[in-house]
């Protein structure tokens, strides 16, 4: 398998997800803009997204891909078909039960992240509305898992798709039928999550492994195999998901500052995801199977040469993407945000935190390529207790940056925890002699940094001479003005790697 085709196209497919992306949260911003509506709306639907990370899509498959990967490799098909049975009674049954305790228990959960959300009423209706998200995106985890172990990469890249694609819908057609129009957007998730379950049948039907449930809630347990991924799942929840629970506490922070902070982080995170998910998950999507197999095949120099294409490529494509976005702030937020009741004021404050982000973004896409390294080992020990402490670490951060900050204060927190996290993972990789990196990588940095400093420039005095503000009134001029900066600056930044040296080729890798 040629890895760097395969990260093309989860790539694409993940664009096509982060635009539809864009363009929900882009019609969001012009029919509720920066309010305490949008707020409750952020805050309800953090809740289930939150948990789907924790009990389904983050740390399940961290635990699930490696064994499901052991048993395709070393037990076959008739074994690997059982475990996925099992493990999916399991994982539907048990976030069934979190889905009935949490629409029980709503206002808590809104009153312990927000206790001063000033629309509190609605995000108790839209929490329960949204809590069922958790179970479909269970079966999606589970499916994605089993998929991407058969290295079919397409389908799991394109479901997200379907939520946009339901929102955008919802806030185009429903939302002004509706007496309380946010509601719209909480009726959208659960629509979405009904579609991505699916999305999901007819590809595990292709590959003999759409799992058969049972109405017996324990059946499965006795399975090995099931004890063995519940096992390695629970700790795998604090080593995935830090960065998350940082998100939720600092959801609470913010919460407590001027009135609409909340959206202005989230408009800025929604940004960050983009590069994120195109590289960031998309590289994590290919690691973690083909590291497991070169785990259980034994072949230590291939698990190395893995990682460092993959921290090779991580560099070339997220160091750019920190410093453009950073400088080209301020017209990213106005091109795609800045309409309707998404006014000035909010423009401006959804910047600063997107800038505090980028600071952090080579950390944050390191930390989920180097993760999988230790996943694929099944060490869930080390992860754990980095997890932990740069938990920890990013809410010392917070005391120190968000009362001079405020709301970028709490984005500039995540952020260098990233970078304390991806650090920490390095060196425990480094300790272990699990990765050892290849010749070149000082000159290989110097080039990018002459690239990305070029790069920069052009993106700067490109930027100062268009009035982003003043554009309001014409949309289609100012977003062109912004792809055509972006063209010129990704052409720059190419343009000068090509120049010293660098070629296509040398990043082509065939996954043994």
């Amino acid at each position: 398998m040629n890895l760097l085709k395969t990260l093309s196209a989860i790539s694409s497919m993940t664009m096509l997800s982060r635009i539809t992306g864009l363009l929900r949260e882009t019609l969001i911003a012009r029919a509720f803009g920066a309010s305490a509506l949008t707020d409750a709306y952020v805050v309800a639907f953090r809740i289930p997204n939150l948990l789907r990370r924790l009990f389904a899509e983050g740390a399940f498959s961290q635990a699930f891909v490696p064994i499901l990967a052991e048993y395709k490799n070393q037990q076959g098909p008739e074994a690997s078909k059982k475990l996925v049975d099992h493990v999916a009674n399991t994982l539907v049954w048990s976030t069934l039960l979190v889905t009935v305790i949490g629409i029980i228990a709503s206002p808590l959960f809104i009153y312990a992240i927000a206790s001063g959300l000033k629309e509190f009423d609605a995000a108790v209706w839209m929490t329960r509305l949204m809590f069922p998200y958790i179970s479909f995106m269970a079966f999606v985890a589970m499916a994605g898992g089993v998929l991407n172990t058969w290295r079919e990469f397409k389908i799991p890249a394109f479901t997200p798709v379907l939520l946009n694609i339901s929102s955008i819908l919802a806030s185009l057609f429903l939302q002004q039928h509706l007496a309380q129009p946010i509601y719209a957007m909480a009726i959208a998730v659960f629509v979405g999550g009904v579609l991505q379950v699916a999305i999901q049948i007819p590809a595990l039907v292709r590959i003999g492994m759409l799992p058969s449930l049972s109405w017996n809630p324990a059946a499965g347990l006795s399975d090995p195999g099931v004890r063995r991924v519940l096992k390695k799942m629970g700790p795998a929840v604090f080593a995935v998901s830090a960065a998350q629970i940082s998100l939720m506490i600092n959801t609470s922070i913010a919460s407590q500052l001027a009135k609409g902070s909340i959206s202005w982080l989230s408009y800025a995170d929604r940004l960050m995801e983009f590069p994120t998910a195109m590289l960031g998950v998309a590289l994590g999507t290919i690691l973690l199977p083909s590291l497991s197999k070169a785990k259980a095949d034994g072949d230590q120099q291939e698990y190395s040469g893995l990682l460092d294409w993959g921290l090779r490529l991580t560099f070339l494509l997220a160091l750019p993407a920190a410093v453009g976005m950073a400088v080209l702030a301020e017209p990213m937020i106005t091109a795609l945000f800045h309409y309707g009741a998404f006014d000035d004021e909010a423009a401006a404050q959804s910047a600063r935190p997107l800038i505090a982000y980028c600071v952090g973004l080579l950390g944050i896409i390191l930390v989920k390529t180097l993760a999988p390294a230790f996943y694929a080992q099944q060490d869930i020990r080390t992860p754990v207790r980095i997890a932990i402490g740069v938990l920890i670490a990013t809410q010392l951060m917070n005391f120190l940056f968000v009362p001079y900050l405020q709301v970028s204060g709490l984005a500039l927190s995540i952020g260098m925890g990233a970078c304390l996290n991806a650090a920490l993972l390095y060196w425990g990789l480094r300790r272990k002699n699990i990765y050892r990196p290849q010749p070149g990588w000082p000159m290989f940095c110097v080039k990018l940094v002459i690239a990305c400093g070029l790069m920069g420039a052009a993106a700067w005095f490109g930027a100062q001479q268009i009035d982003w503000i003043g554009l309001k009134q014409h949309a289609f001029l100012r977003l062109g003005a912004l792809l055509l900066l972006i063209g010129v600056c990704g052409a720059v930044y190419f343009a000068a790697l090509l120049g010293m040296g660098f070629r296509l080729r040398d990043f082509k890798r065939i996954a043994r």
